[in-house]
Parts: structure tokens; C-alpha cells; sequence
């Protein structure tokens, strides 16, 4: 119970993946946004993406005095309830949002249309944690971003929003907070696993095609130490949350499999062992070790700051990032040159394809035991932030509705083969959590001291890489035996 509770605490995203993610306080997945641990985090490259679009048209509405728990996300009709007055709370992790006005001006405009709803939001720091010593108090408000709970506690916390099969017709990514068919989140955004870096610094490099392999990324980072003033691949090192995004690429990013994340891994012997063929979760953290190992990372990576580094990506100070696509939009914002500013696909390729792992952020999850007046009212706001804001686009997300607009940034995906996780097989829902608790890995699951752990030993030479994958697979075999898990692969 301890090892269960400490890796819930330890927990943060977006989550993808993974998340999230986007703060300065931690978070994706994923940011990389916290989706649960048997689901990935982030988003397709492009409207064209894998994931079907299917227009968005709402079903007949429910007559607007009915009590929420007989609307659903795909009954209520917002035209129905311009009228409709309450007062709601919105905790959420986006602090720098609070902070910016950005959320101030999302409010202002639903009041455009829904005057008599008034929504005090509030930004919380340390979200992961917090969000879950709220919701053990049940004093948090009407909505919040589903923190890392377990799926079977999702109807103790939350109200059901629609079913997964109705859900699932306008929307994109919502099976990562359902259970027993039944959804209890919406993504307020999606991502995107990749690769931030400065157009500029690439060129000045001398680099003329984007990696795809991580050797040829090794030899691009070091084409920028030779070439430029550029820090080539910045760590982040410091923050702690921003190291938990290696852990989003090691599924469908590093072998292609959409069922290798919630399916297969727990039934995996070895899943940190070297392939020898360039793929896999061992060659995606080599990547970090050899870059620190190699000086190709910061001078003194423990005091990497968070906020000062987007202003130096985008002034070209910084050649390269690993986080999910929601970190776009905010290198882009933090100085004058937006433009250099790029996203590309992991440097990695199965059998000669590149795959992106696609899924949702942070998601918005309603009260269950707030008032029918609240869970409405919070219904309203949940689809309104959805499907009119313009939030998602404008953080640079992939679009949680089908068939919605997407932002250019997604053209360098093109040619790459878009996937998201499947869930997690029935009666094995909570199985990788369960798994990621006794190795107390954490794996998507706000796993950062050990990715931590690699910089530290390539930077120093206090541990050789074998031995830390060799002790990650000696944890995650002992932690098999611990819950009898079957081992099939």
C-alpha cells in the first residue's frame, strides 16, 4: 500500500505522455500530461493523422431544467442553456495561464454567451500532488484536471460525462479516463511526442535534414557544440518534472506496437534490454546518457531553469528539448523570434518508419458530488472550452474534436506513421499501475529521479548504462513475481 501511494504522489503528466505540462510548476505526460499509467500521452502531426475525423454534431438536447445527471456531453445542446445560472470552480495546473491573462480571457468570452455562469478559476503549483490531497478532502470545486487516480476510483471522484462509445464519435483520445465504458475526462487539449529545437542553430550547424535515428541525432548535436555557441541538447535537468518526458517515447515512439504500452509491457521480461537494432526504451534514454556523457547537454545541469529556457530556445541559446508538442506554443511566446522555433518527430525509426505517439493531456474531470445546478453548469463550460475556445489550437495541441483545425506545426509529421496506445486488456486495467508501484519505476507515471538517475551517471561516469538498464529490468521482473504477472514476451 505504501509503494502504492508513493508512486501516486510521485505522479505527474501531461503524459504522452506523458504530460504537462505547460507550467512552470510540473506536471502529460507529458507535461507531458498525466494521463493515467495504462494510457499514453499526446497527439497526431496533422488533420490527416491516423485517427478518423467524424464531424461533430450534437445529439437532441435534454430539456435544460432536467438535473446533469441525465445530460451527457453529447446531449446537452449549448444553445439550450444561455440562461442558465451557477456558480462554478475550475482548478487546473496551467499557473502560467492564470498568470498570463490567457485565462481571464477564455472566462470572458463564454460570459459572452453564458452571462449568468460566473467560473472562478485558481492555478495550482505542485499540481500533481495537490489535486490528489484535494480530492481526498472533497473540498476542490466543480472541475479539475484528473490527477493520477486509479480508473476504479474514477466514479468515487467523478461524474460520468457521456459513454465511451458516444463519447468517442465526436472526440478524440477520450479512453484514456473511462472505465466500464463509461468516460469521466475530456482532454482540454492533445499532443504530440517529439522534439523541440531552433531552426537557426540547426542551420548554423550545418544540419540539412532532420534526424531520424538516435546516432544521427548524436552526430547533429555534436555538429551543434562544433559549429555554434549553442547548448545542444538543454536537460531541464533541475525541474525534475521535464525529465519524466523520456518515458512517453518508449512505446509506440521505439517500436511501432499501439499495444505495446498498456498490453504488452507488463508481461515483458526484459523491456529495458538492447534490441541491437537502434529501437527500443534502451535506445531512447541512451540518447540522454551519451549526450551527457559526451558534454553535448549543459555545463552544470542542476541548475537548469525552466522558465528562463524557453526564452533561450527561441533566441537559438538552445539547439534542442525533449517534451511533448504542449511546450510549442510557450517557446514560441517567451521571446522575439518565433519563427525559429521547431517541432520534429523523435530521432527514431522501426524498420525504416518513423512512428508518433498521440494522445491526450490534462483532463477535465466534474465533481460528483456537486450540486445537478453545478454539474450542469460545469457540463456547460467542460464542452464550451471544447469545442469554442480555441484553447487547444492556440497552445499549439493537436484538436480533441474530430475533424477540428490543427496548427502548422504538425508538418514536419508528415510521412510518419501517427498511433495511439490501445487501452489496457479487460481485468488488467490498473495492472500497469500496479506494476509501476512495486518497481517504483513509475513509468509514464512521473518517473523523474530515475530519468534523473541517467543524467547524473553520463555526466559524472558514476554508473555505466548497461548496469542502470540491467537494474531496471532486474526491478520490473521481481515486481512480475511480486503480483504473479504472467510473462508472455
Amino acid at each position: 500500500m505504501w509503494k502504492k501511494v508513493f508512486a501516486l504522489l510521485l505522479t505527474t503528466a501531461m503524459t504522452i505522455s506523458l504530460a504537462a505540462c505547460g507550467s512552470g510548476n510540473a506536471a502529460s505526460a507529458s507535461d507531458d500530461a498525466p494521463a493515467p499509467a495504462d494510457t499514453a500521452a499526446e497527439a497526431p502531426a496533422s488533420s490527416d493523422s491516423a485517427v478518423a475525423d467524424t464531424a461533430v454534431s450534437d445529439e437532441p438536447s435534454s430539456d435544460s431544467s432536467a438535473p446533469a445527471g441525465e445530460l451527457s456531453y453529447t446531449t446537452l445542446n449549448l444553445d439550450d442553456y444561455k440562461d442558465f445560472t451557477a456558480s462554478i470552480k475550475y482548478v487546473h495546473h496551467k499557473t502560467d495561464r492564470e498568470e498570463d491573462g490567457t485565462m481571464a480571457g477564455m472566462i470572458a468570452k463564454f460570459n459572452e454567451e453564458f452571462p449568468n455562469i460566473t467560473v472562478t478559476t485558481e492555478g495550482v503549483t505542485d499540481y500533481a500532488e495537490d489535486a490528489l490531497l484535494r480530492l481526498s478532502s472533497g473540498d476542490w470545486g466543480d472541475i479539475m484536471h484528473i490527477p493520477a487516480v486509479d480508473k476504479s476510483d474514477l466514479s468515487t471522484y467523478f461524474m460520468p460525462l457521456d459513454t465511451l462509445d458516444n463519447l468517442s464519435q465526436q472526440l478524440n483520445f477520450v479512453s484514456s479516463w473511462s472505465y466500464d465504458g463509461k468516460c469521466y475526462g475530456i482532454p482540454y487539449m492533445a499532443n504530440a511526442q517529439g522534439v523541440l529545437y531552433n531552426k537557426k542553430v540547426f542551420a548554423d550547424a550545418g544540419i540539412t535534414a532532420l534526424p531520424k535515428t538516435p546516432d544521427e541525432f548524436l552526430a547533429d548535436l555534436q555538429l551543434i557544440k562544433d559549429n555554434t555557441d549553442a547548448i545542444p541538447l538543454y536537460t531541464n535537468f533541475a525541474a525534475g518534472w521535464t525529465m519524466g518526458a523520456w518515458d512517453a517515447y518508449i512505446g509506440i515512439v521505439s517500436n511501432g506496437d499501439d499495444t505495446y504500452m498498456n498490453q504488452k509491457l507488463v508481461h515483458t521480461t526484459e523491456p529495458f534490454s538492447d534490441p541491437g537494432d537502434n529501437t527500443g526504451a534502451y535506445n531512447i534514454y541512451r540518447i540522454l546518457y551519451d549526450a551527457c556523457k559526451n558534454g553535448l547537454i549543459e555545463d552544470d545541469y542542476t541548475t537548469t531553469d525552466w522558465e528562463g529556457c524557453k526564452g533561450m530556445l527561441n533566441r537559438g541559446e538552445i539547439g534542442t528539448m525533449v517534451l511533448g508538442s504542449w511546450a510549442y506554443a510557450q517557446m514560441q511566446e517567451a521571446d522575439s523570434h518565433p519563427e525559429d522555433v521547431g517541432y520534429m518527430p523523435f530521432p527514431m525509426s522501426v524498420g525504416g518508419t518513423q512512428y508518433v505517439s498521440a494522445g491526450g493531456d490534462y483532463n477535465y474531470g466534474i465533481n460528483v458530488n456537486a450540486s445537478d445546478e453545478n454539474k450542469t453548469a460545469a457540463l456547460i463550460f467542460v464542452k464550451w472550452m471544447t469545442e469554442k475556445s480555441d484553447w487547444c489550437y492556440n497552445e499549439g495541441g493537436y484538436t480533441v474534436v474530430k475533424g477540428g483545425k490543427n496548427p502548422d506545426m504538425y508538418s514536419a509529421f508528415d510521412g510518419c506513421e501517427v498511433l495511439s496506445d490501445q487501452d489496457a486488456i479487460a481485468g488488467e486495467e490498473t495492472l500497469l499501475n500496479d506494476m509501476n508501484a512495486e518497481s517504483e519505476l513509475s513509468i509514464n507515471a512521473g518517473g523523474n529521479d530515475k530519468v534523473q538517475r541517467i543524467v547524473v551517471a553520463g555526466a559524472t561516469g558514476s554508473e555505466e548504462f548497461a548496469d542502470i538498464m540491467a537494474d531496471w529490468n532486474s526491478r520490473w521482473q521481481d515486481a512480475q513475481d511480486e503480483l504473479g504477472v504472467e510473462v508472455k514476451y
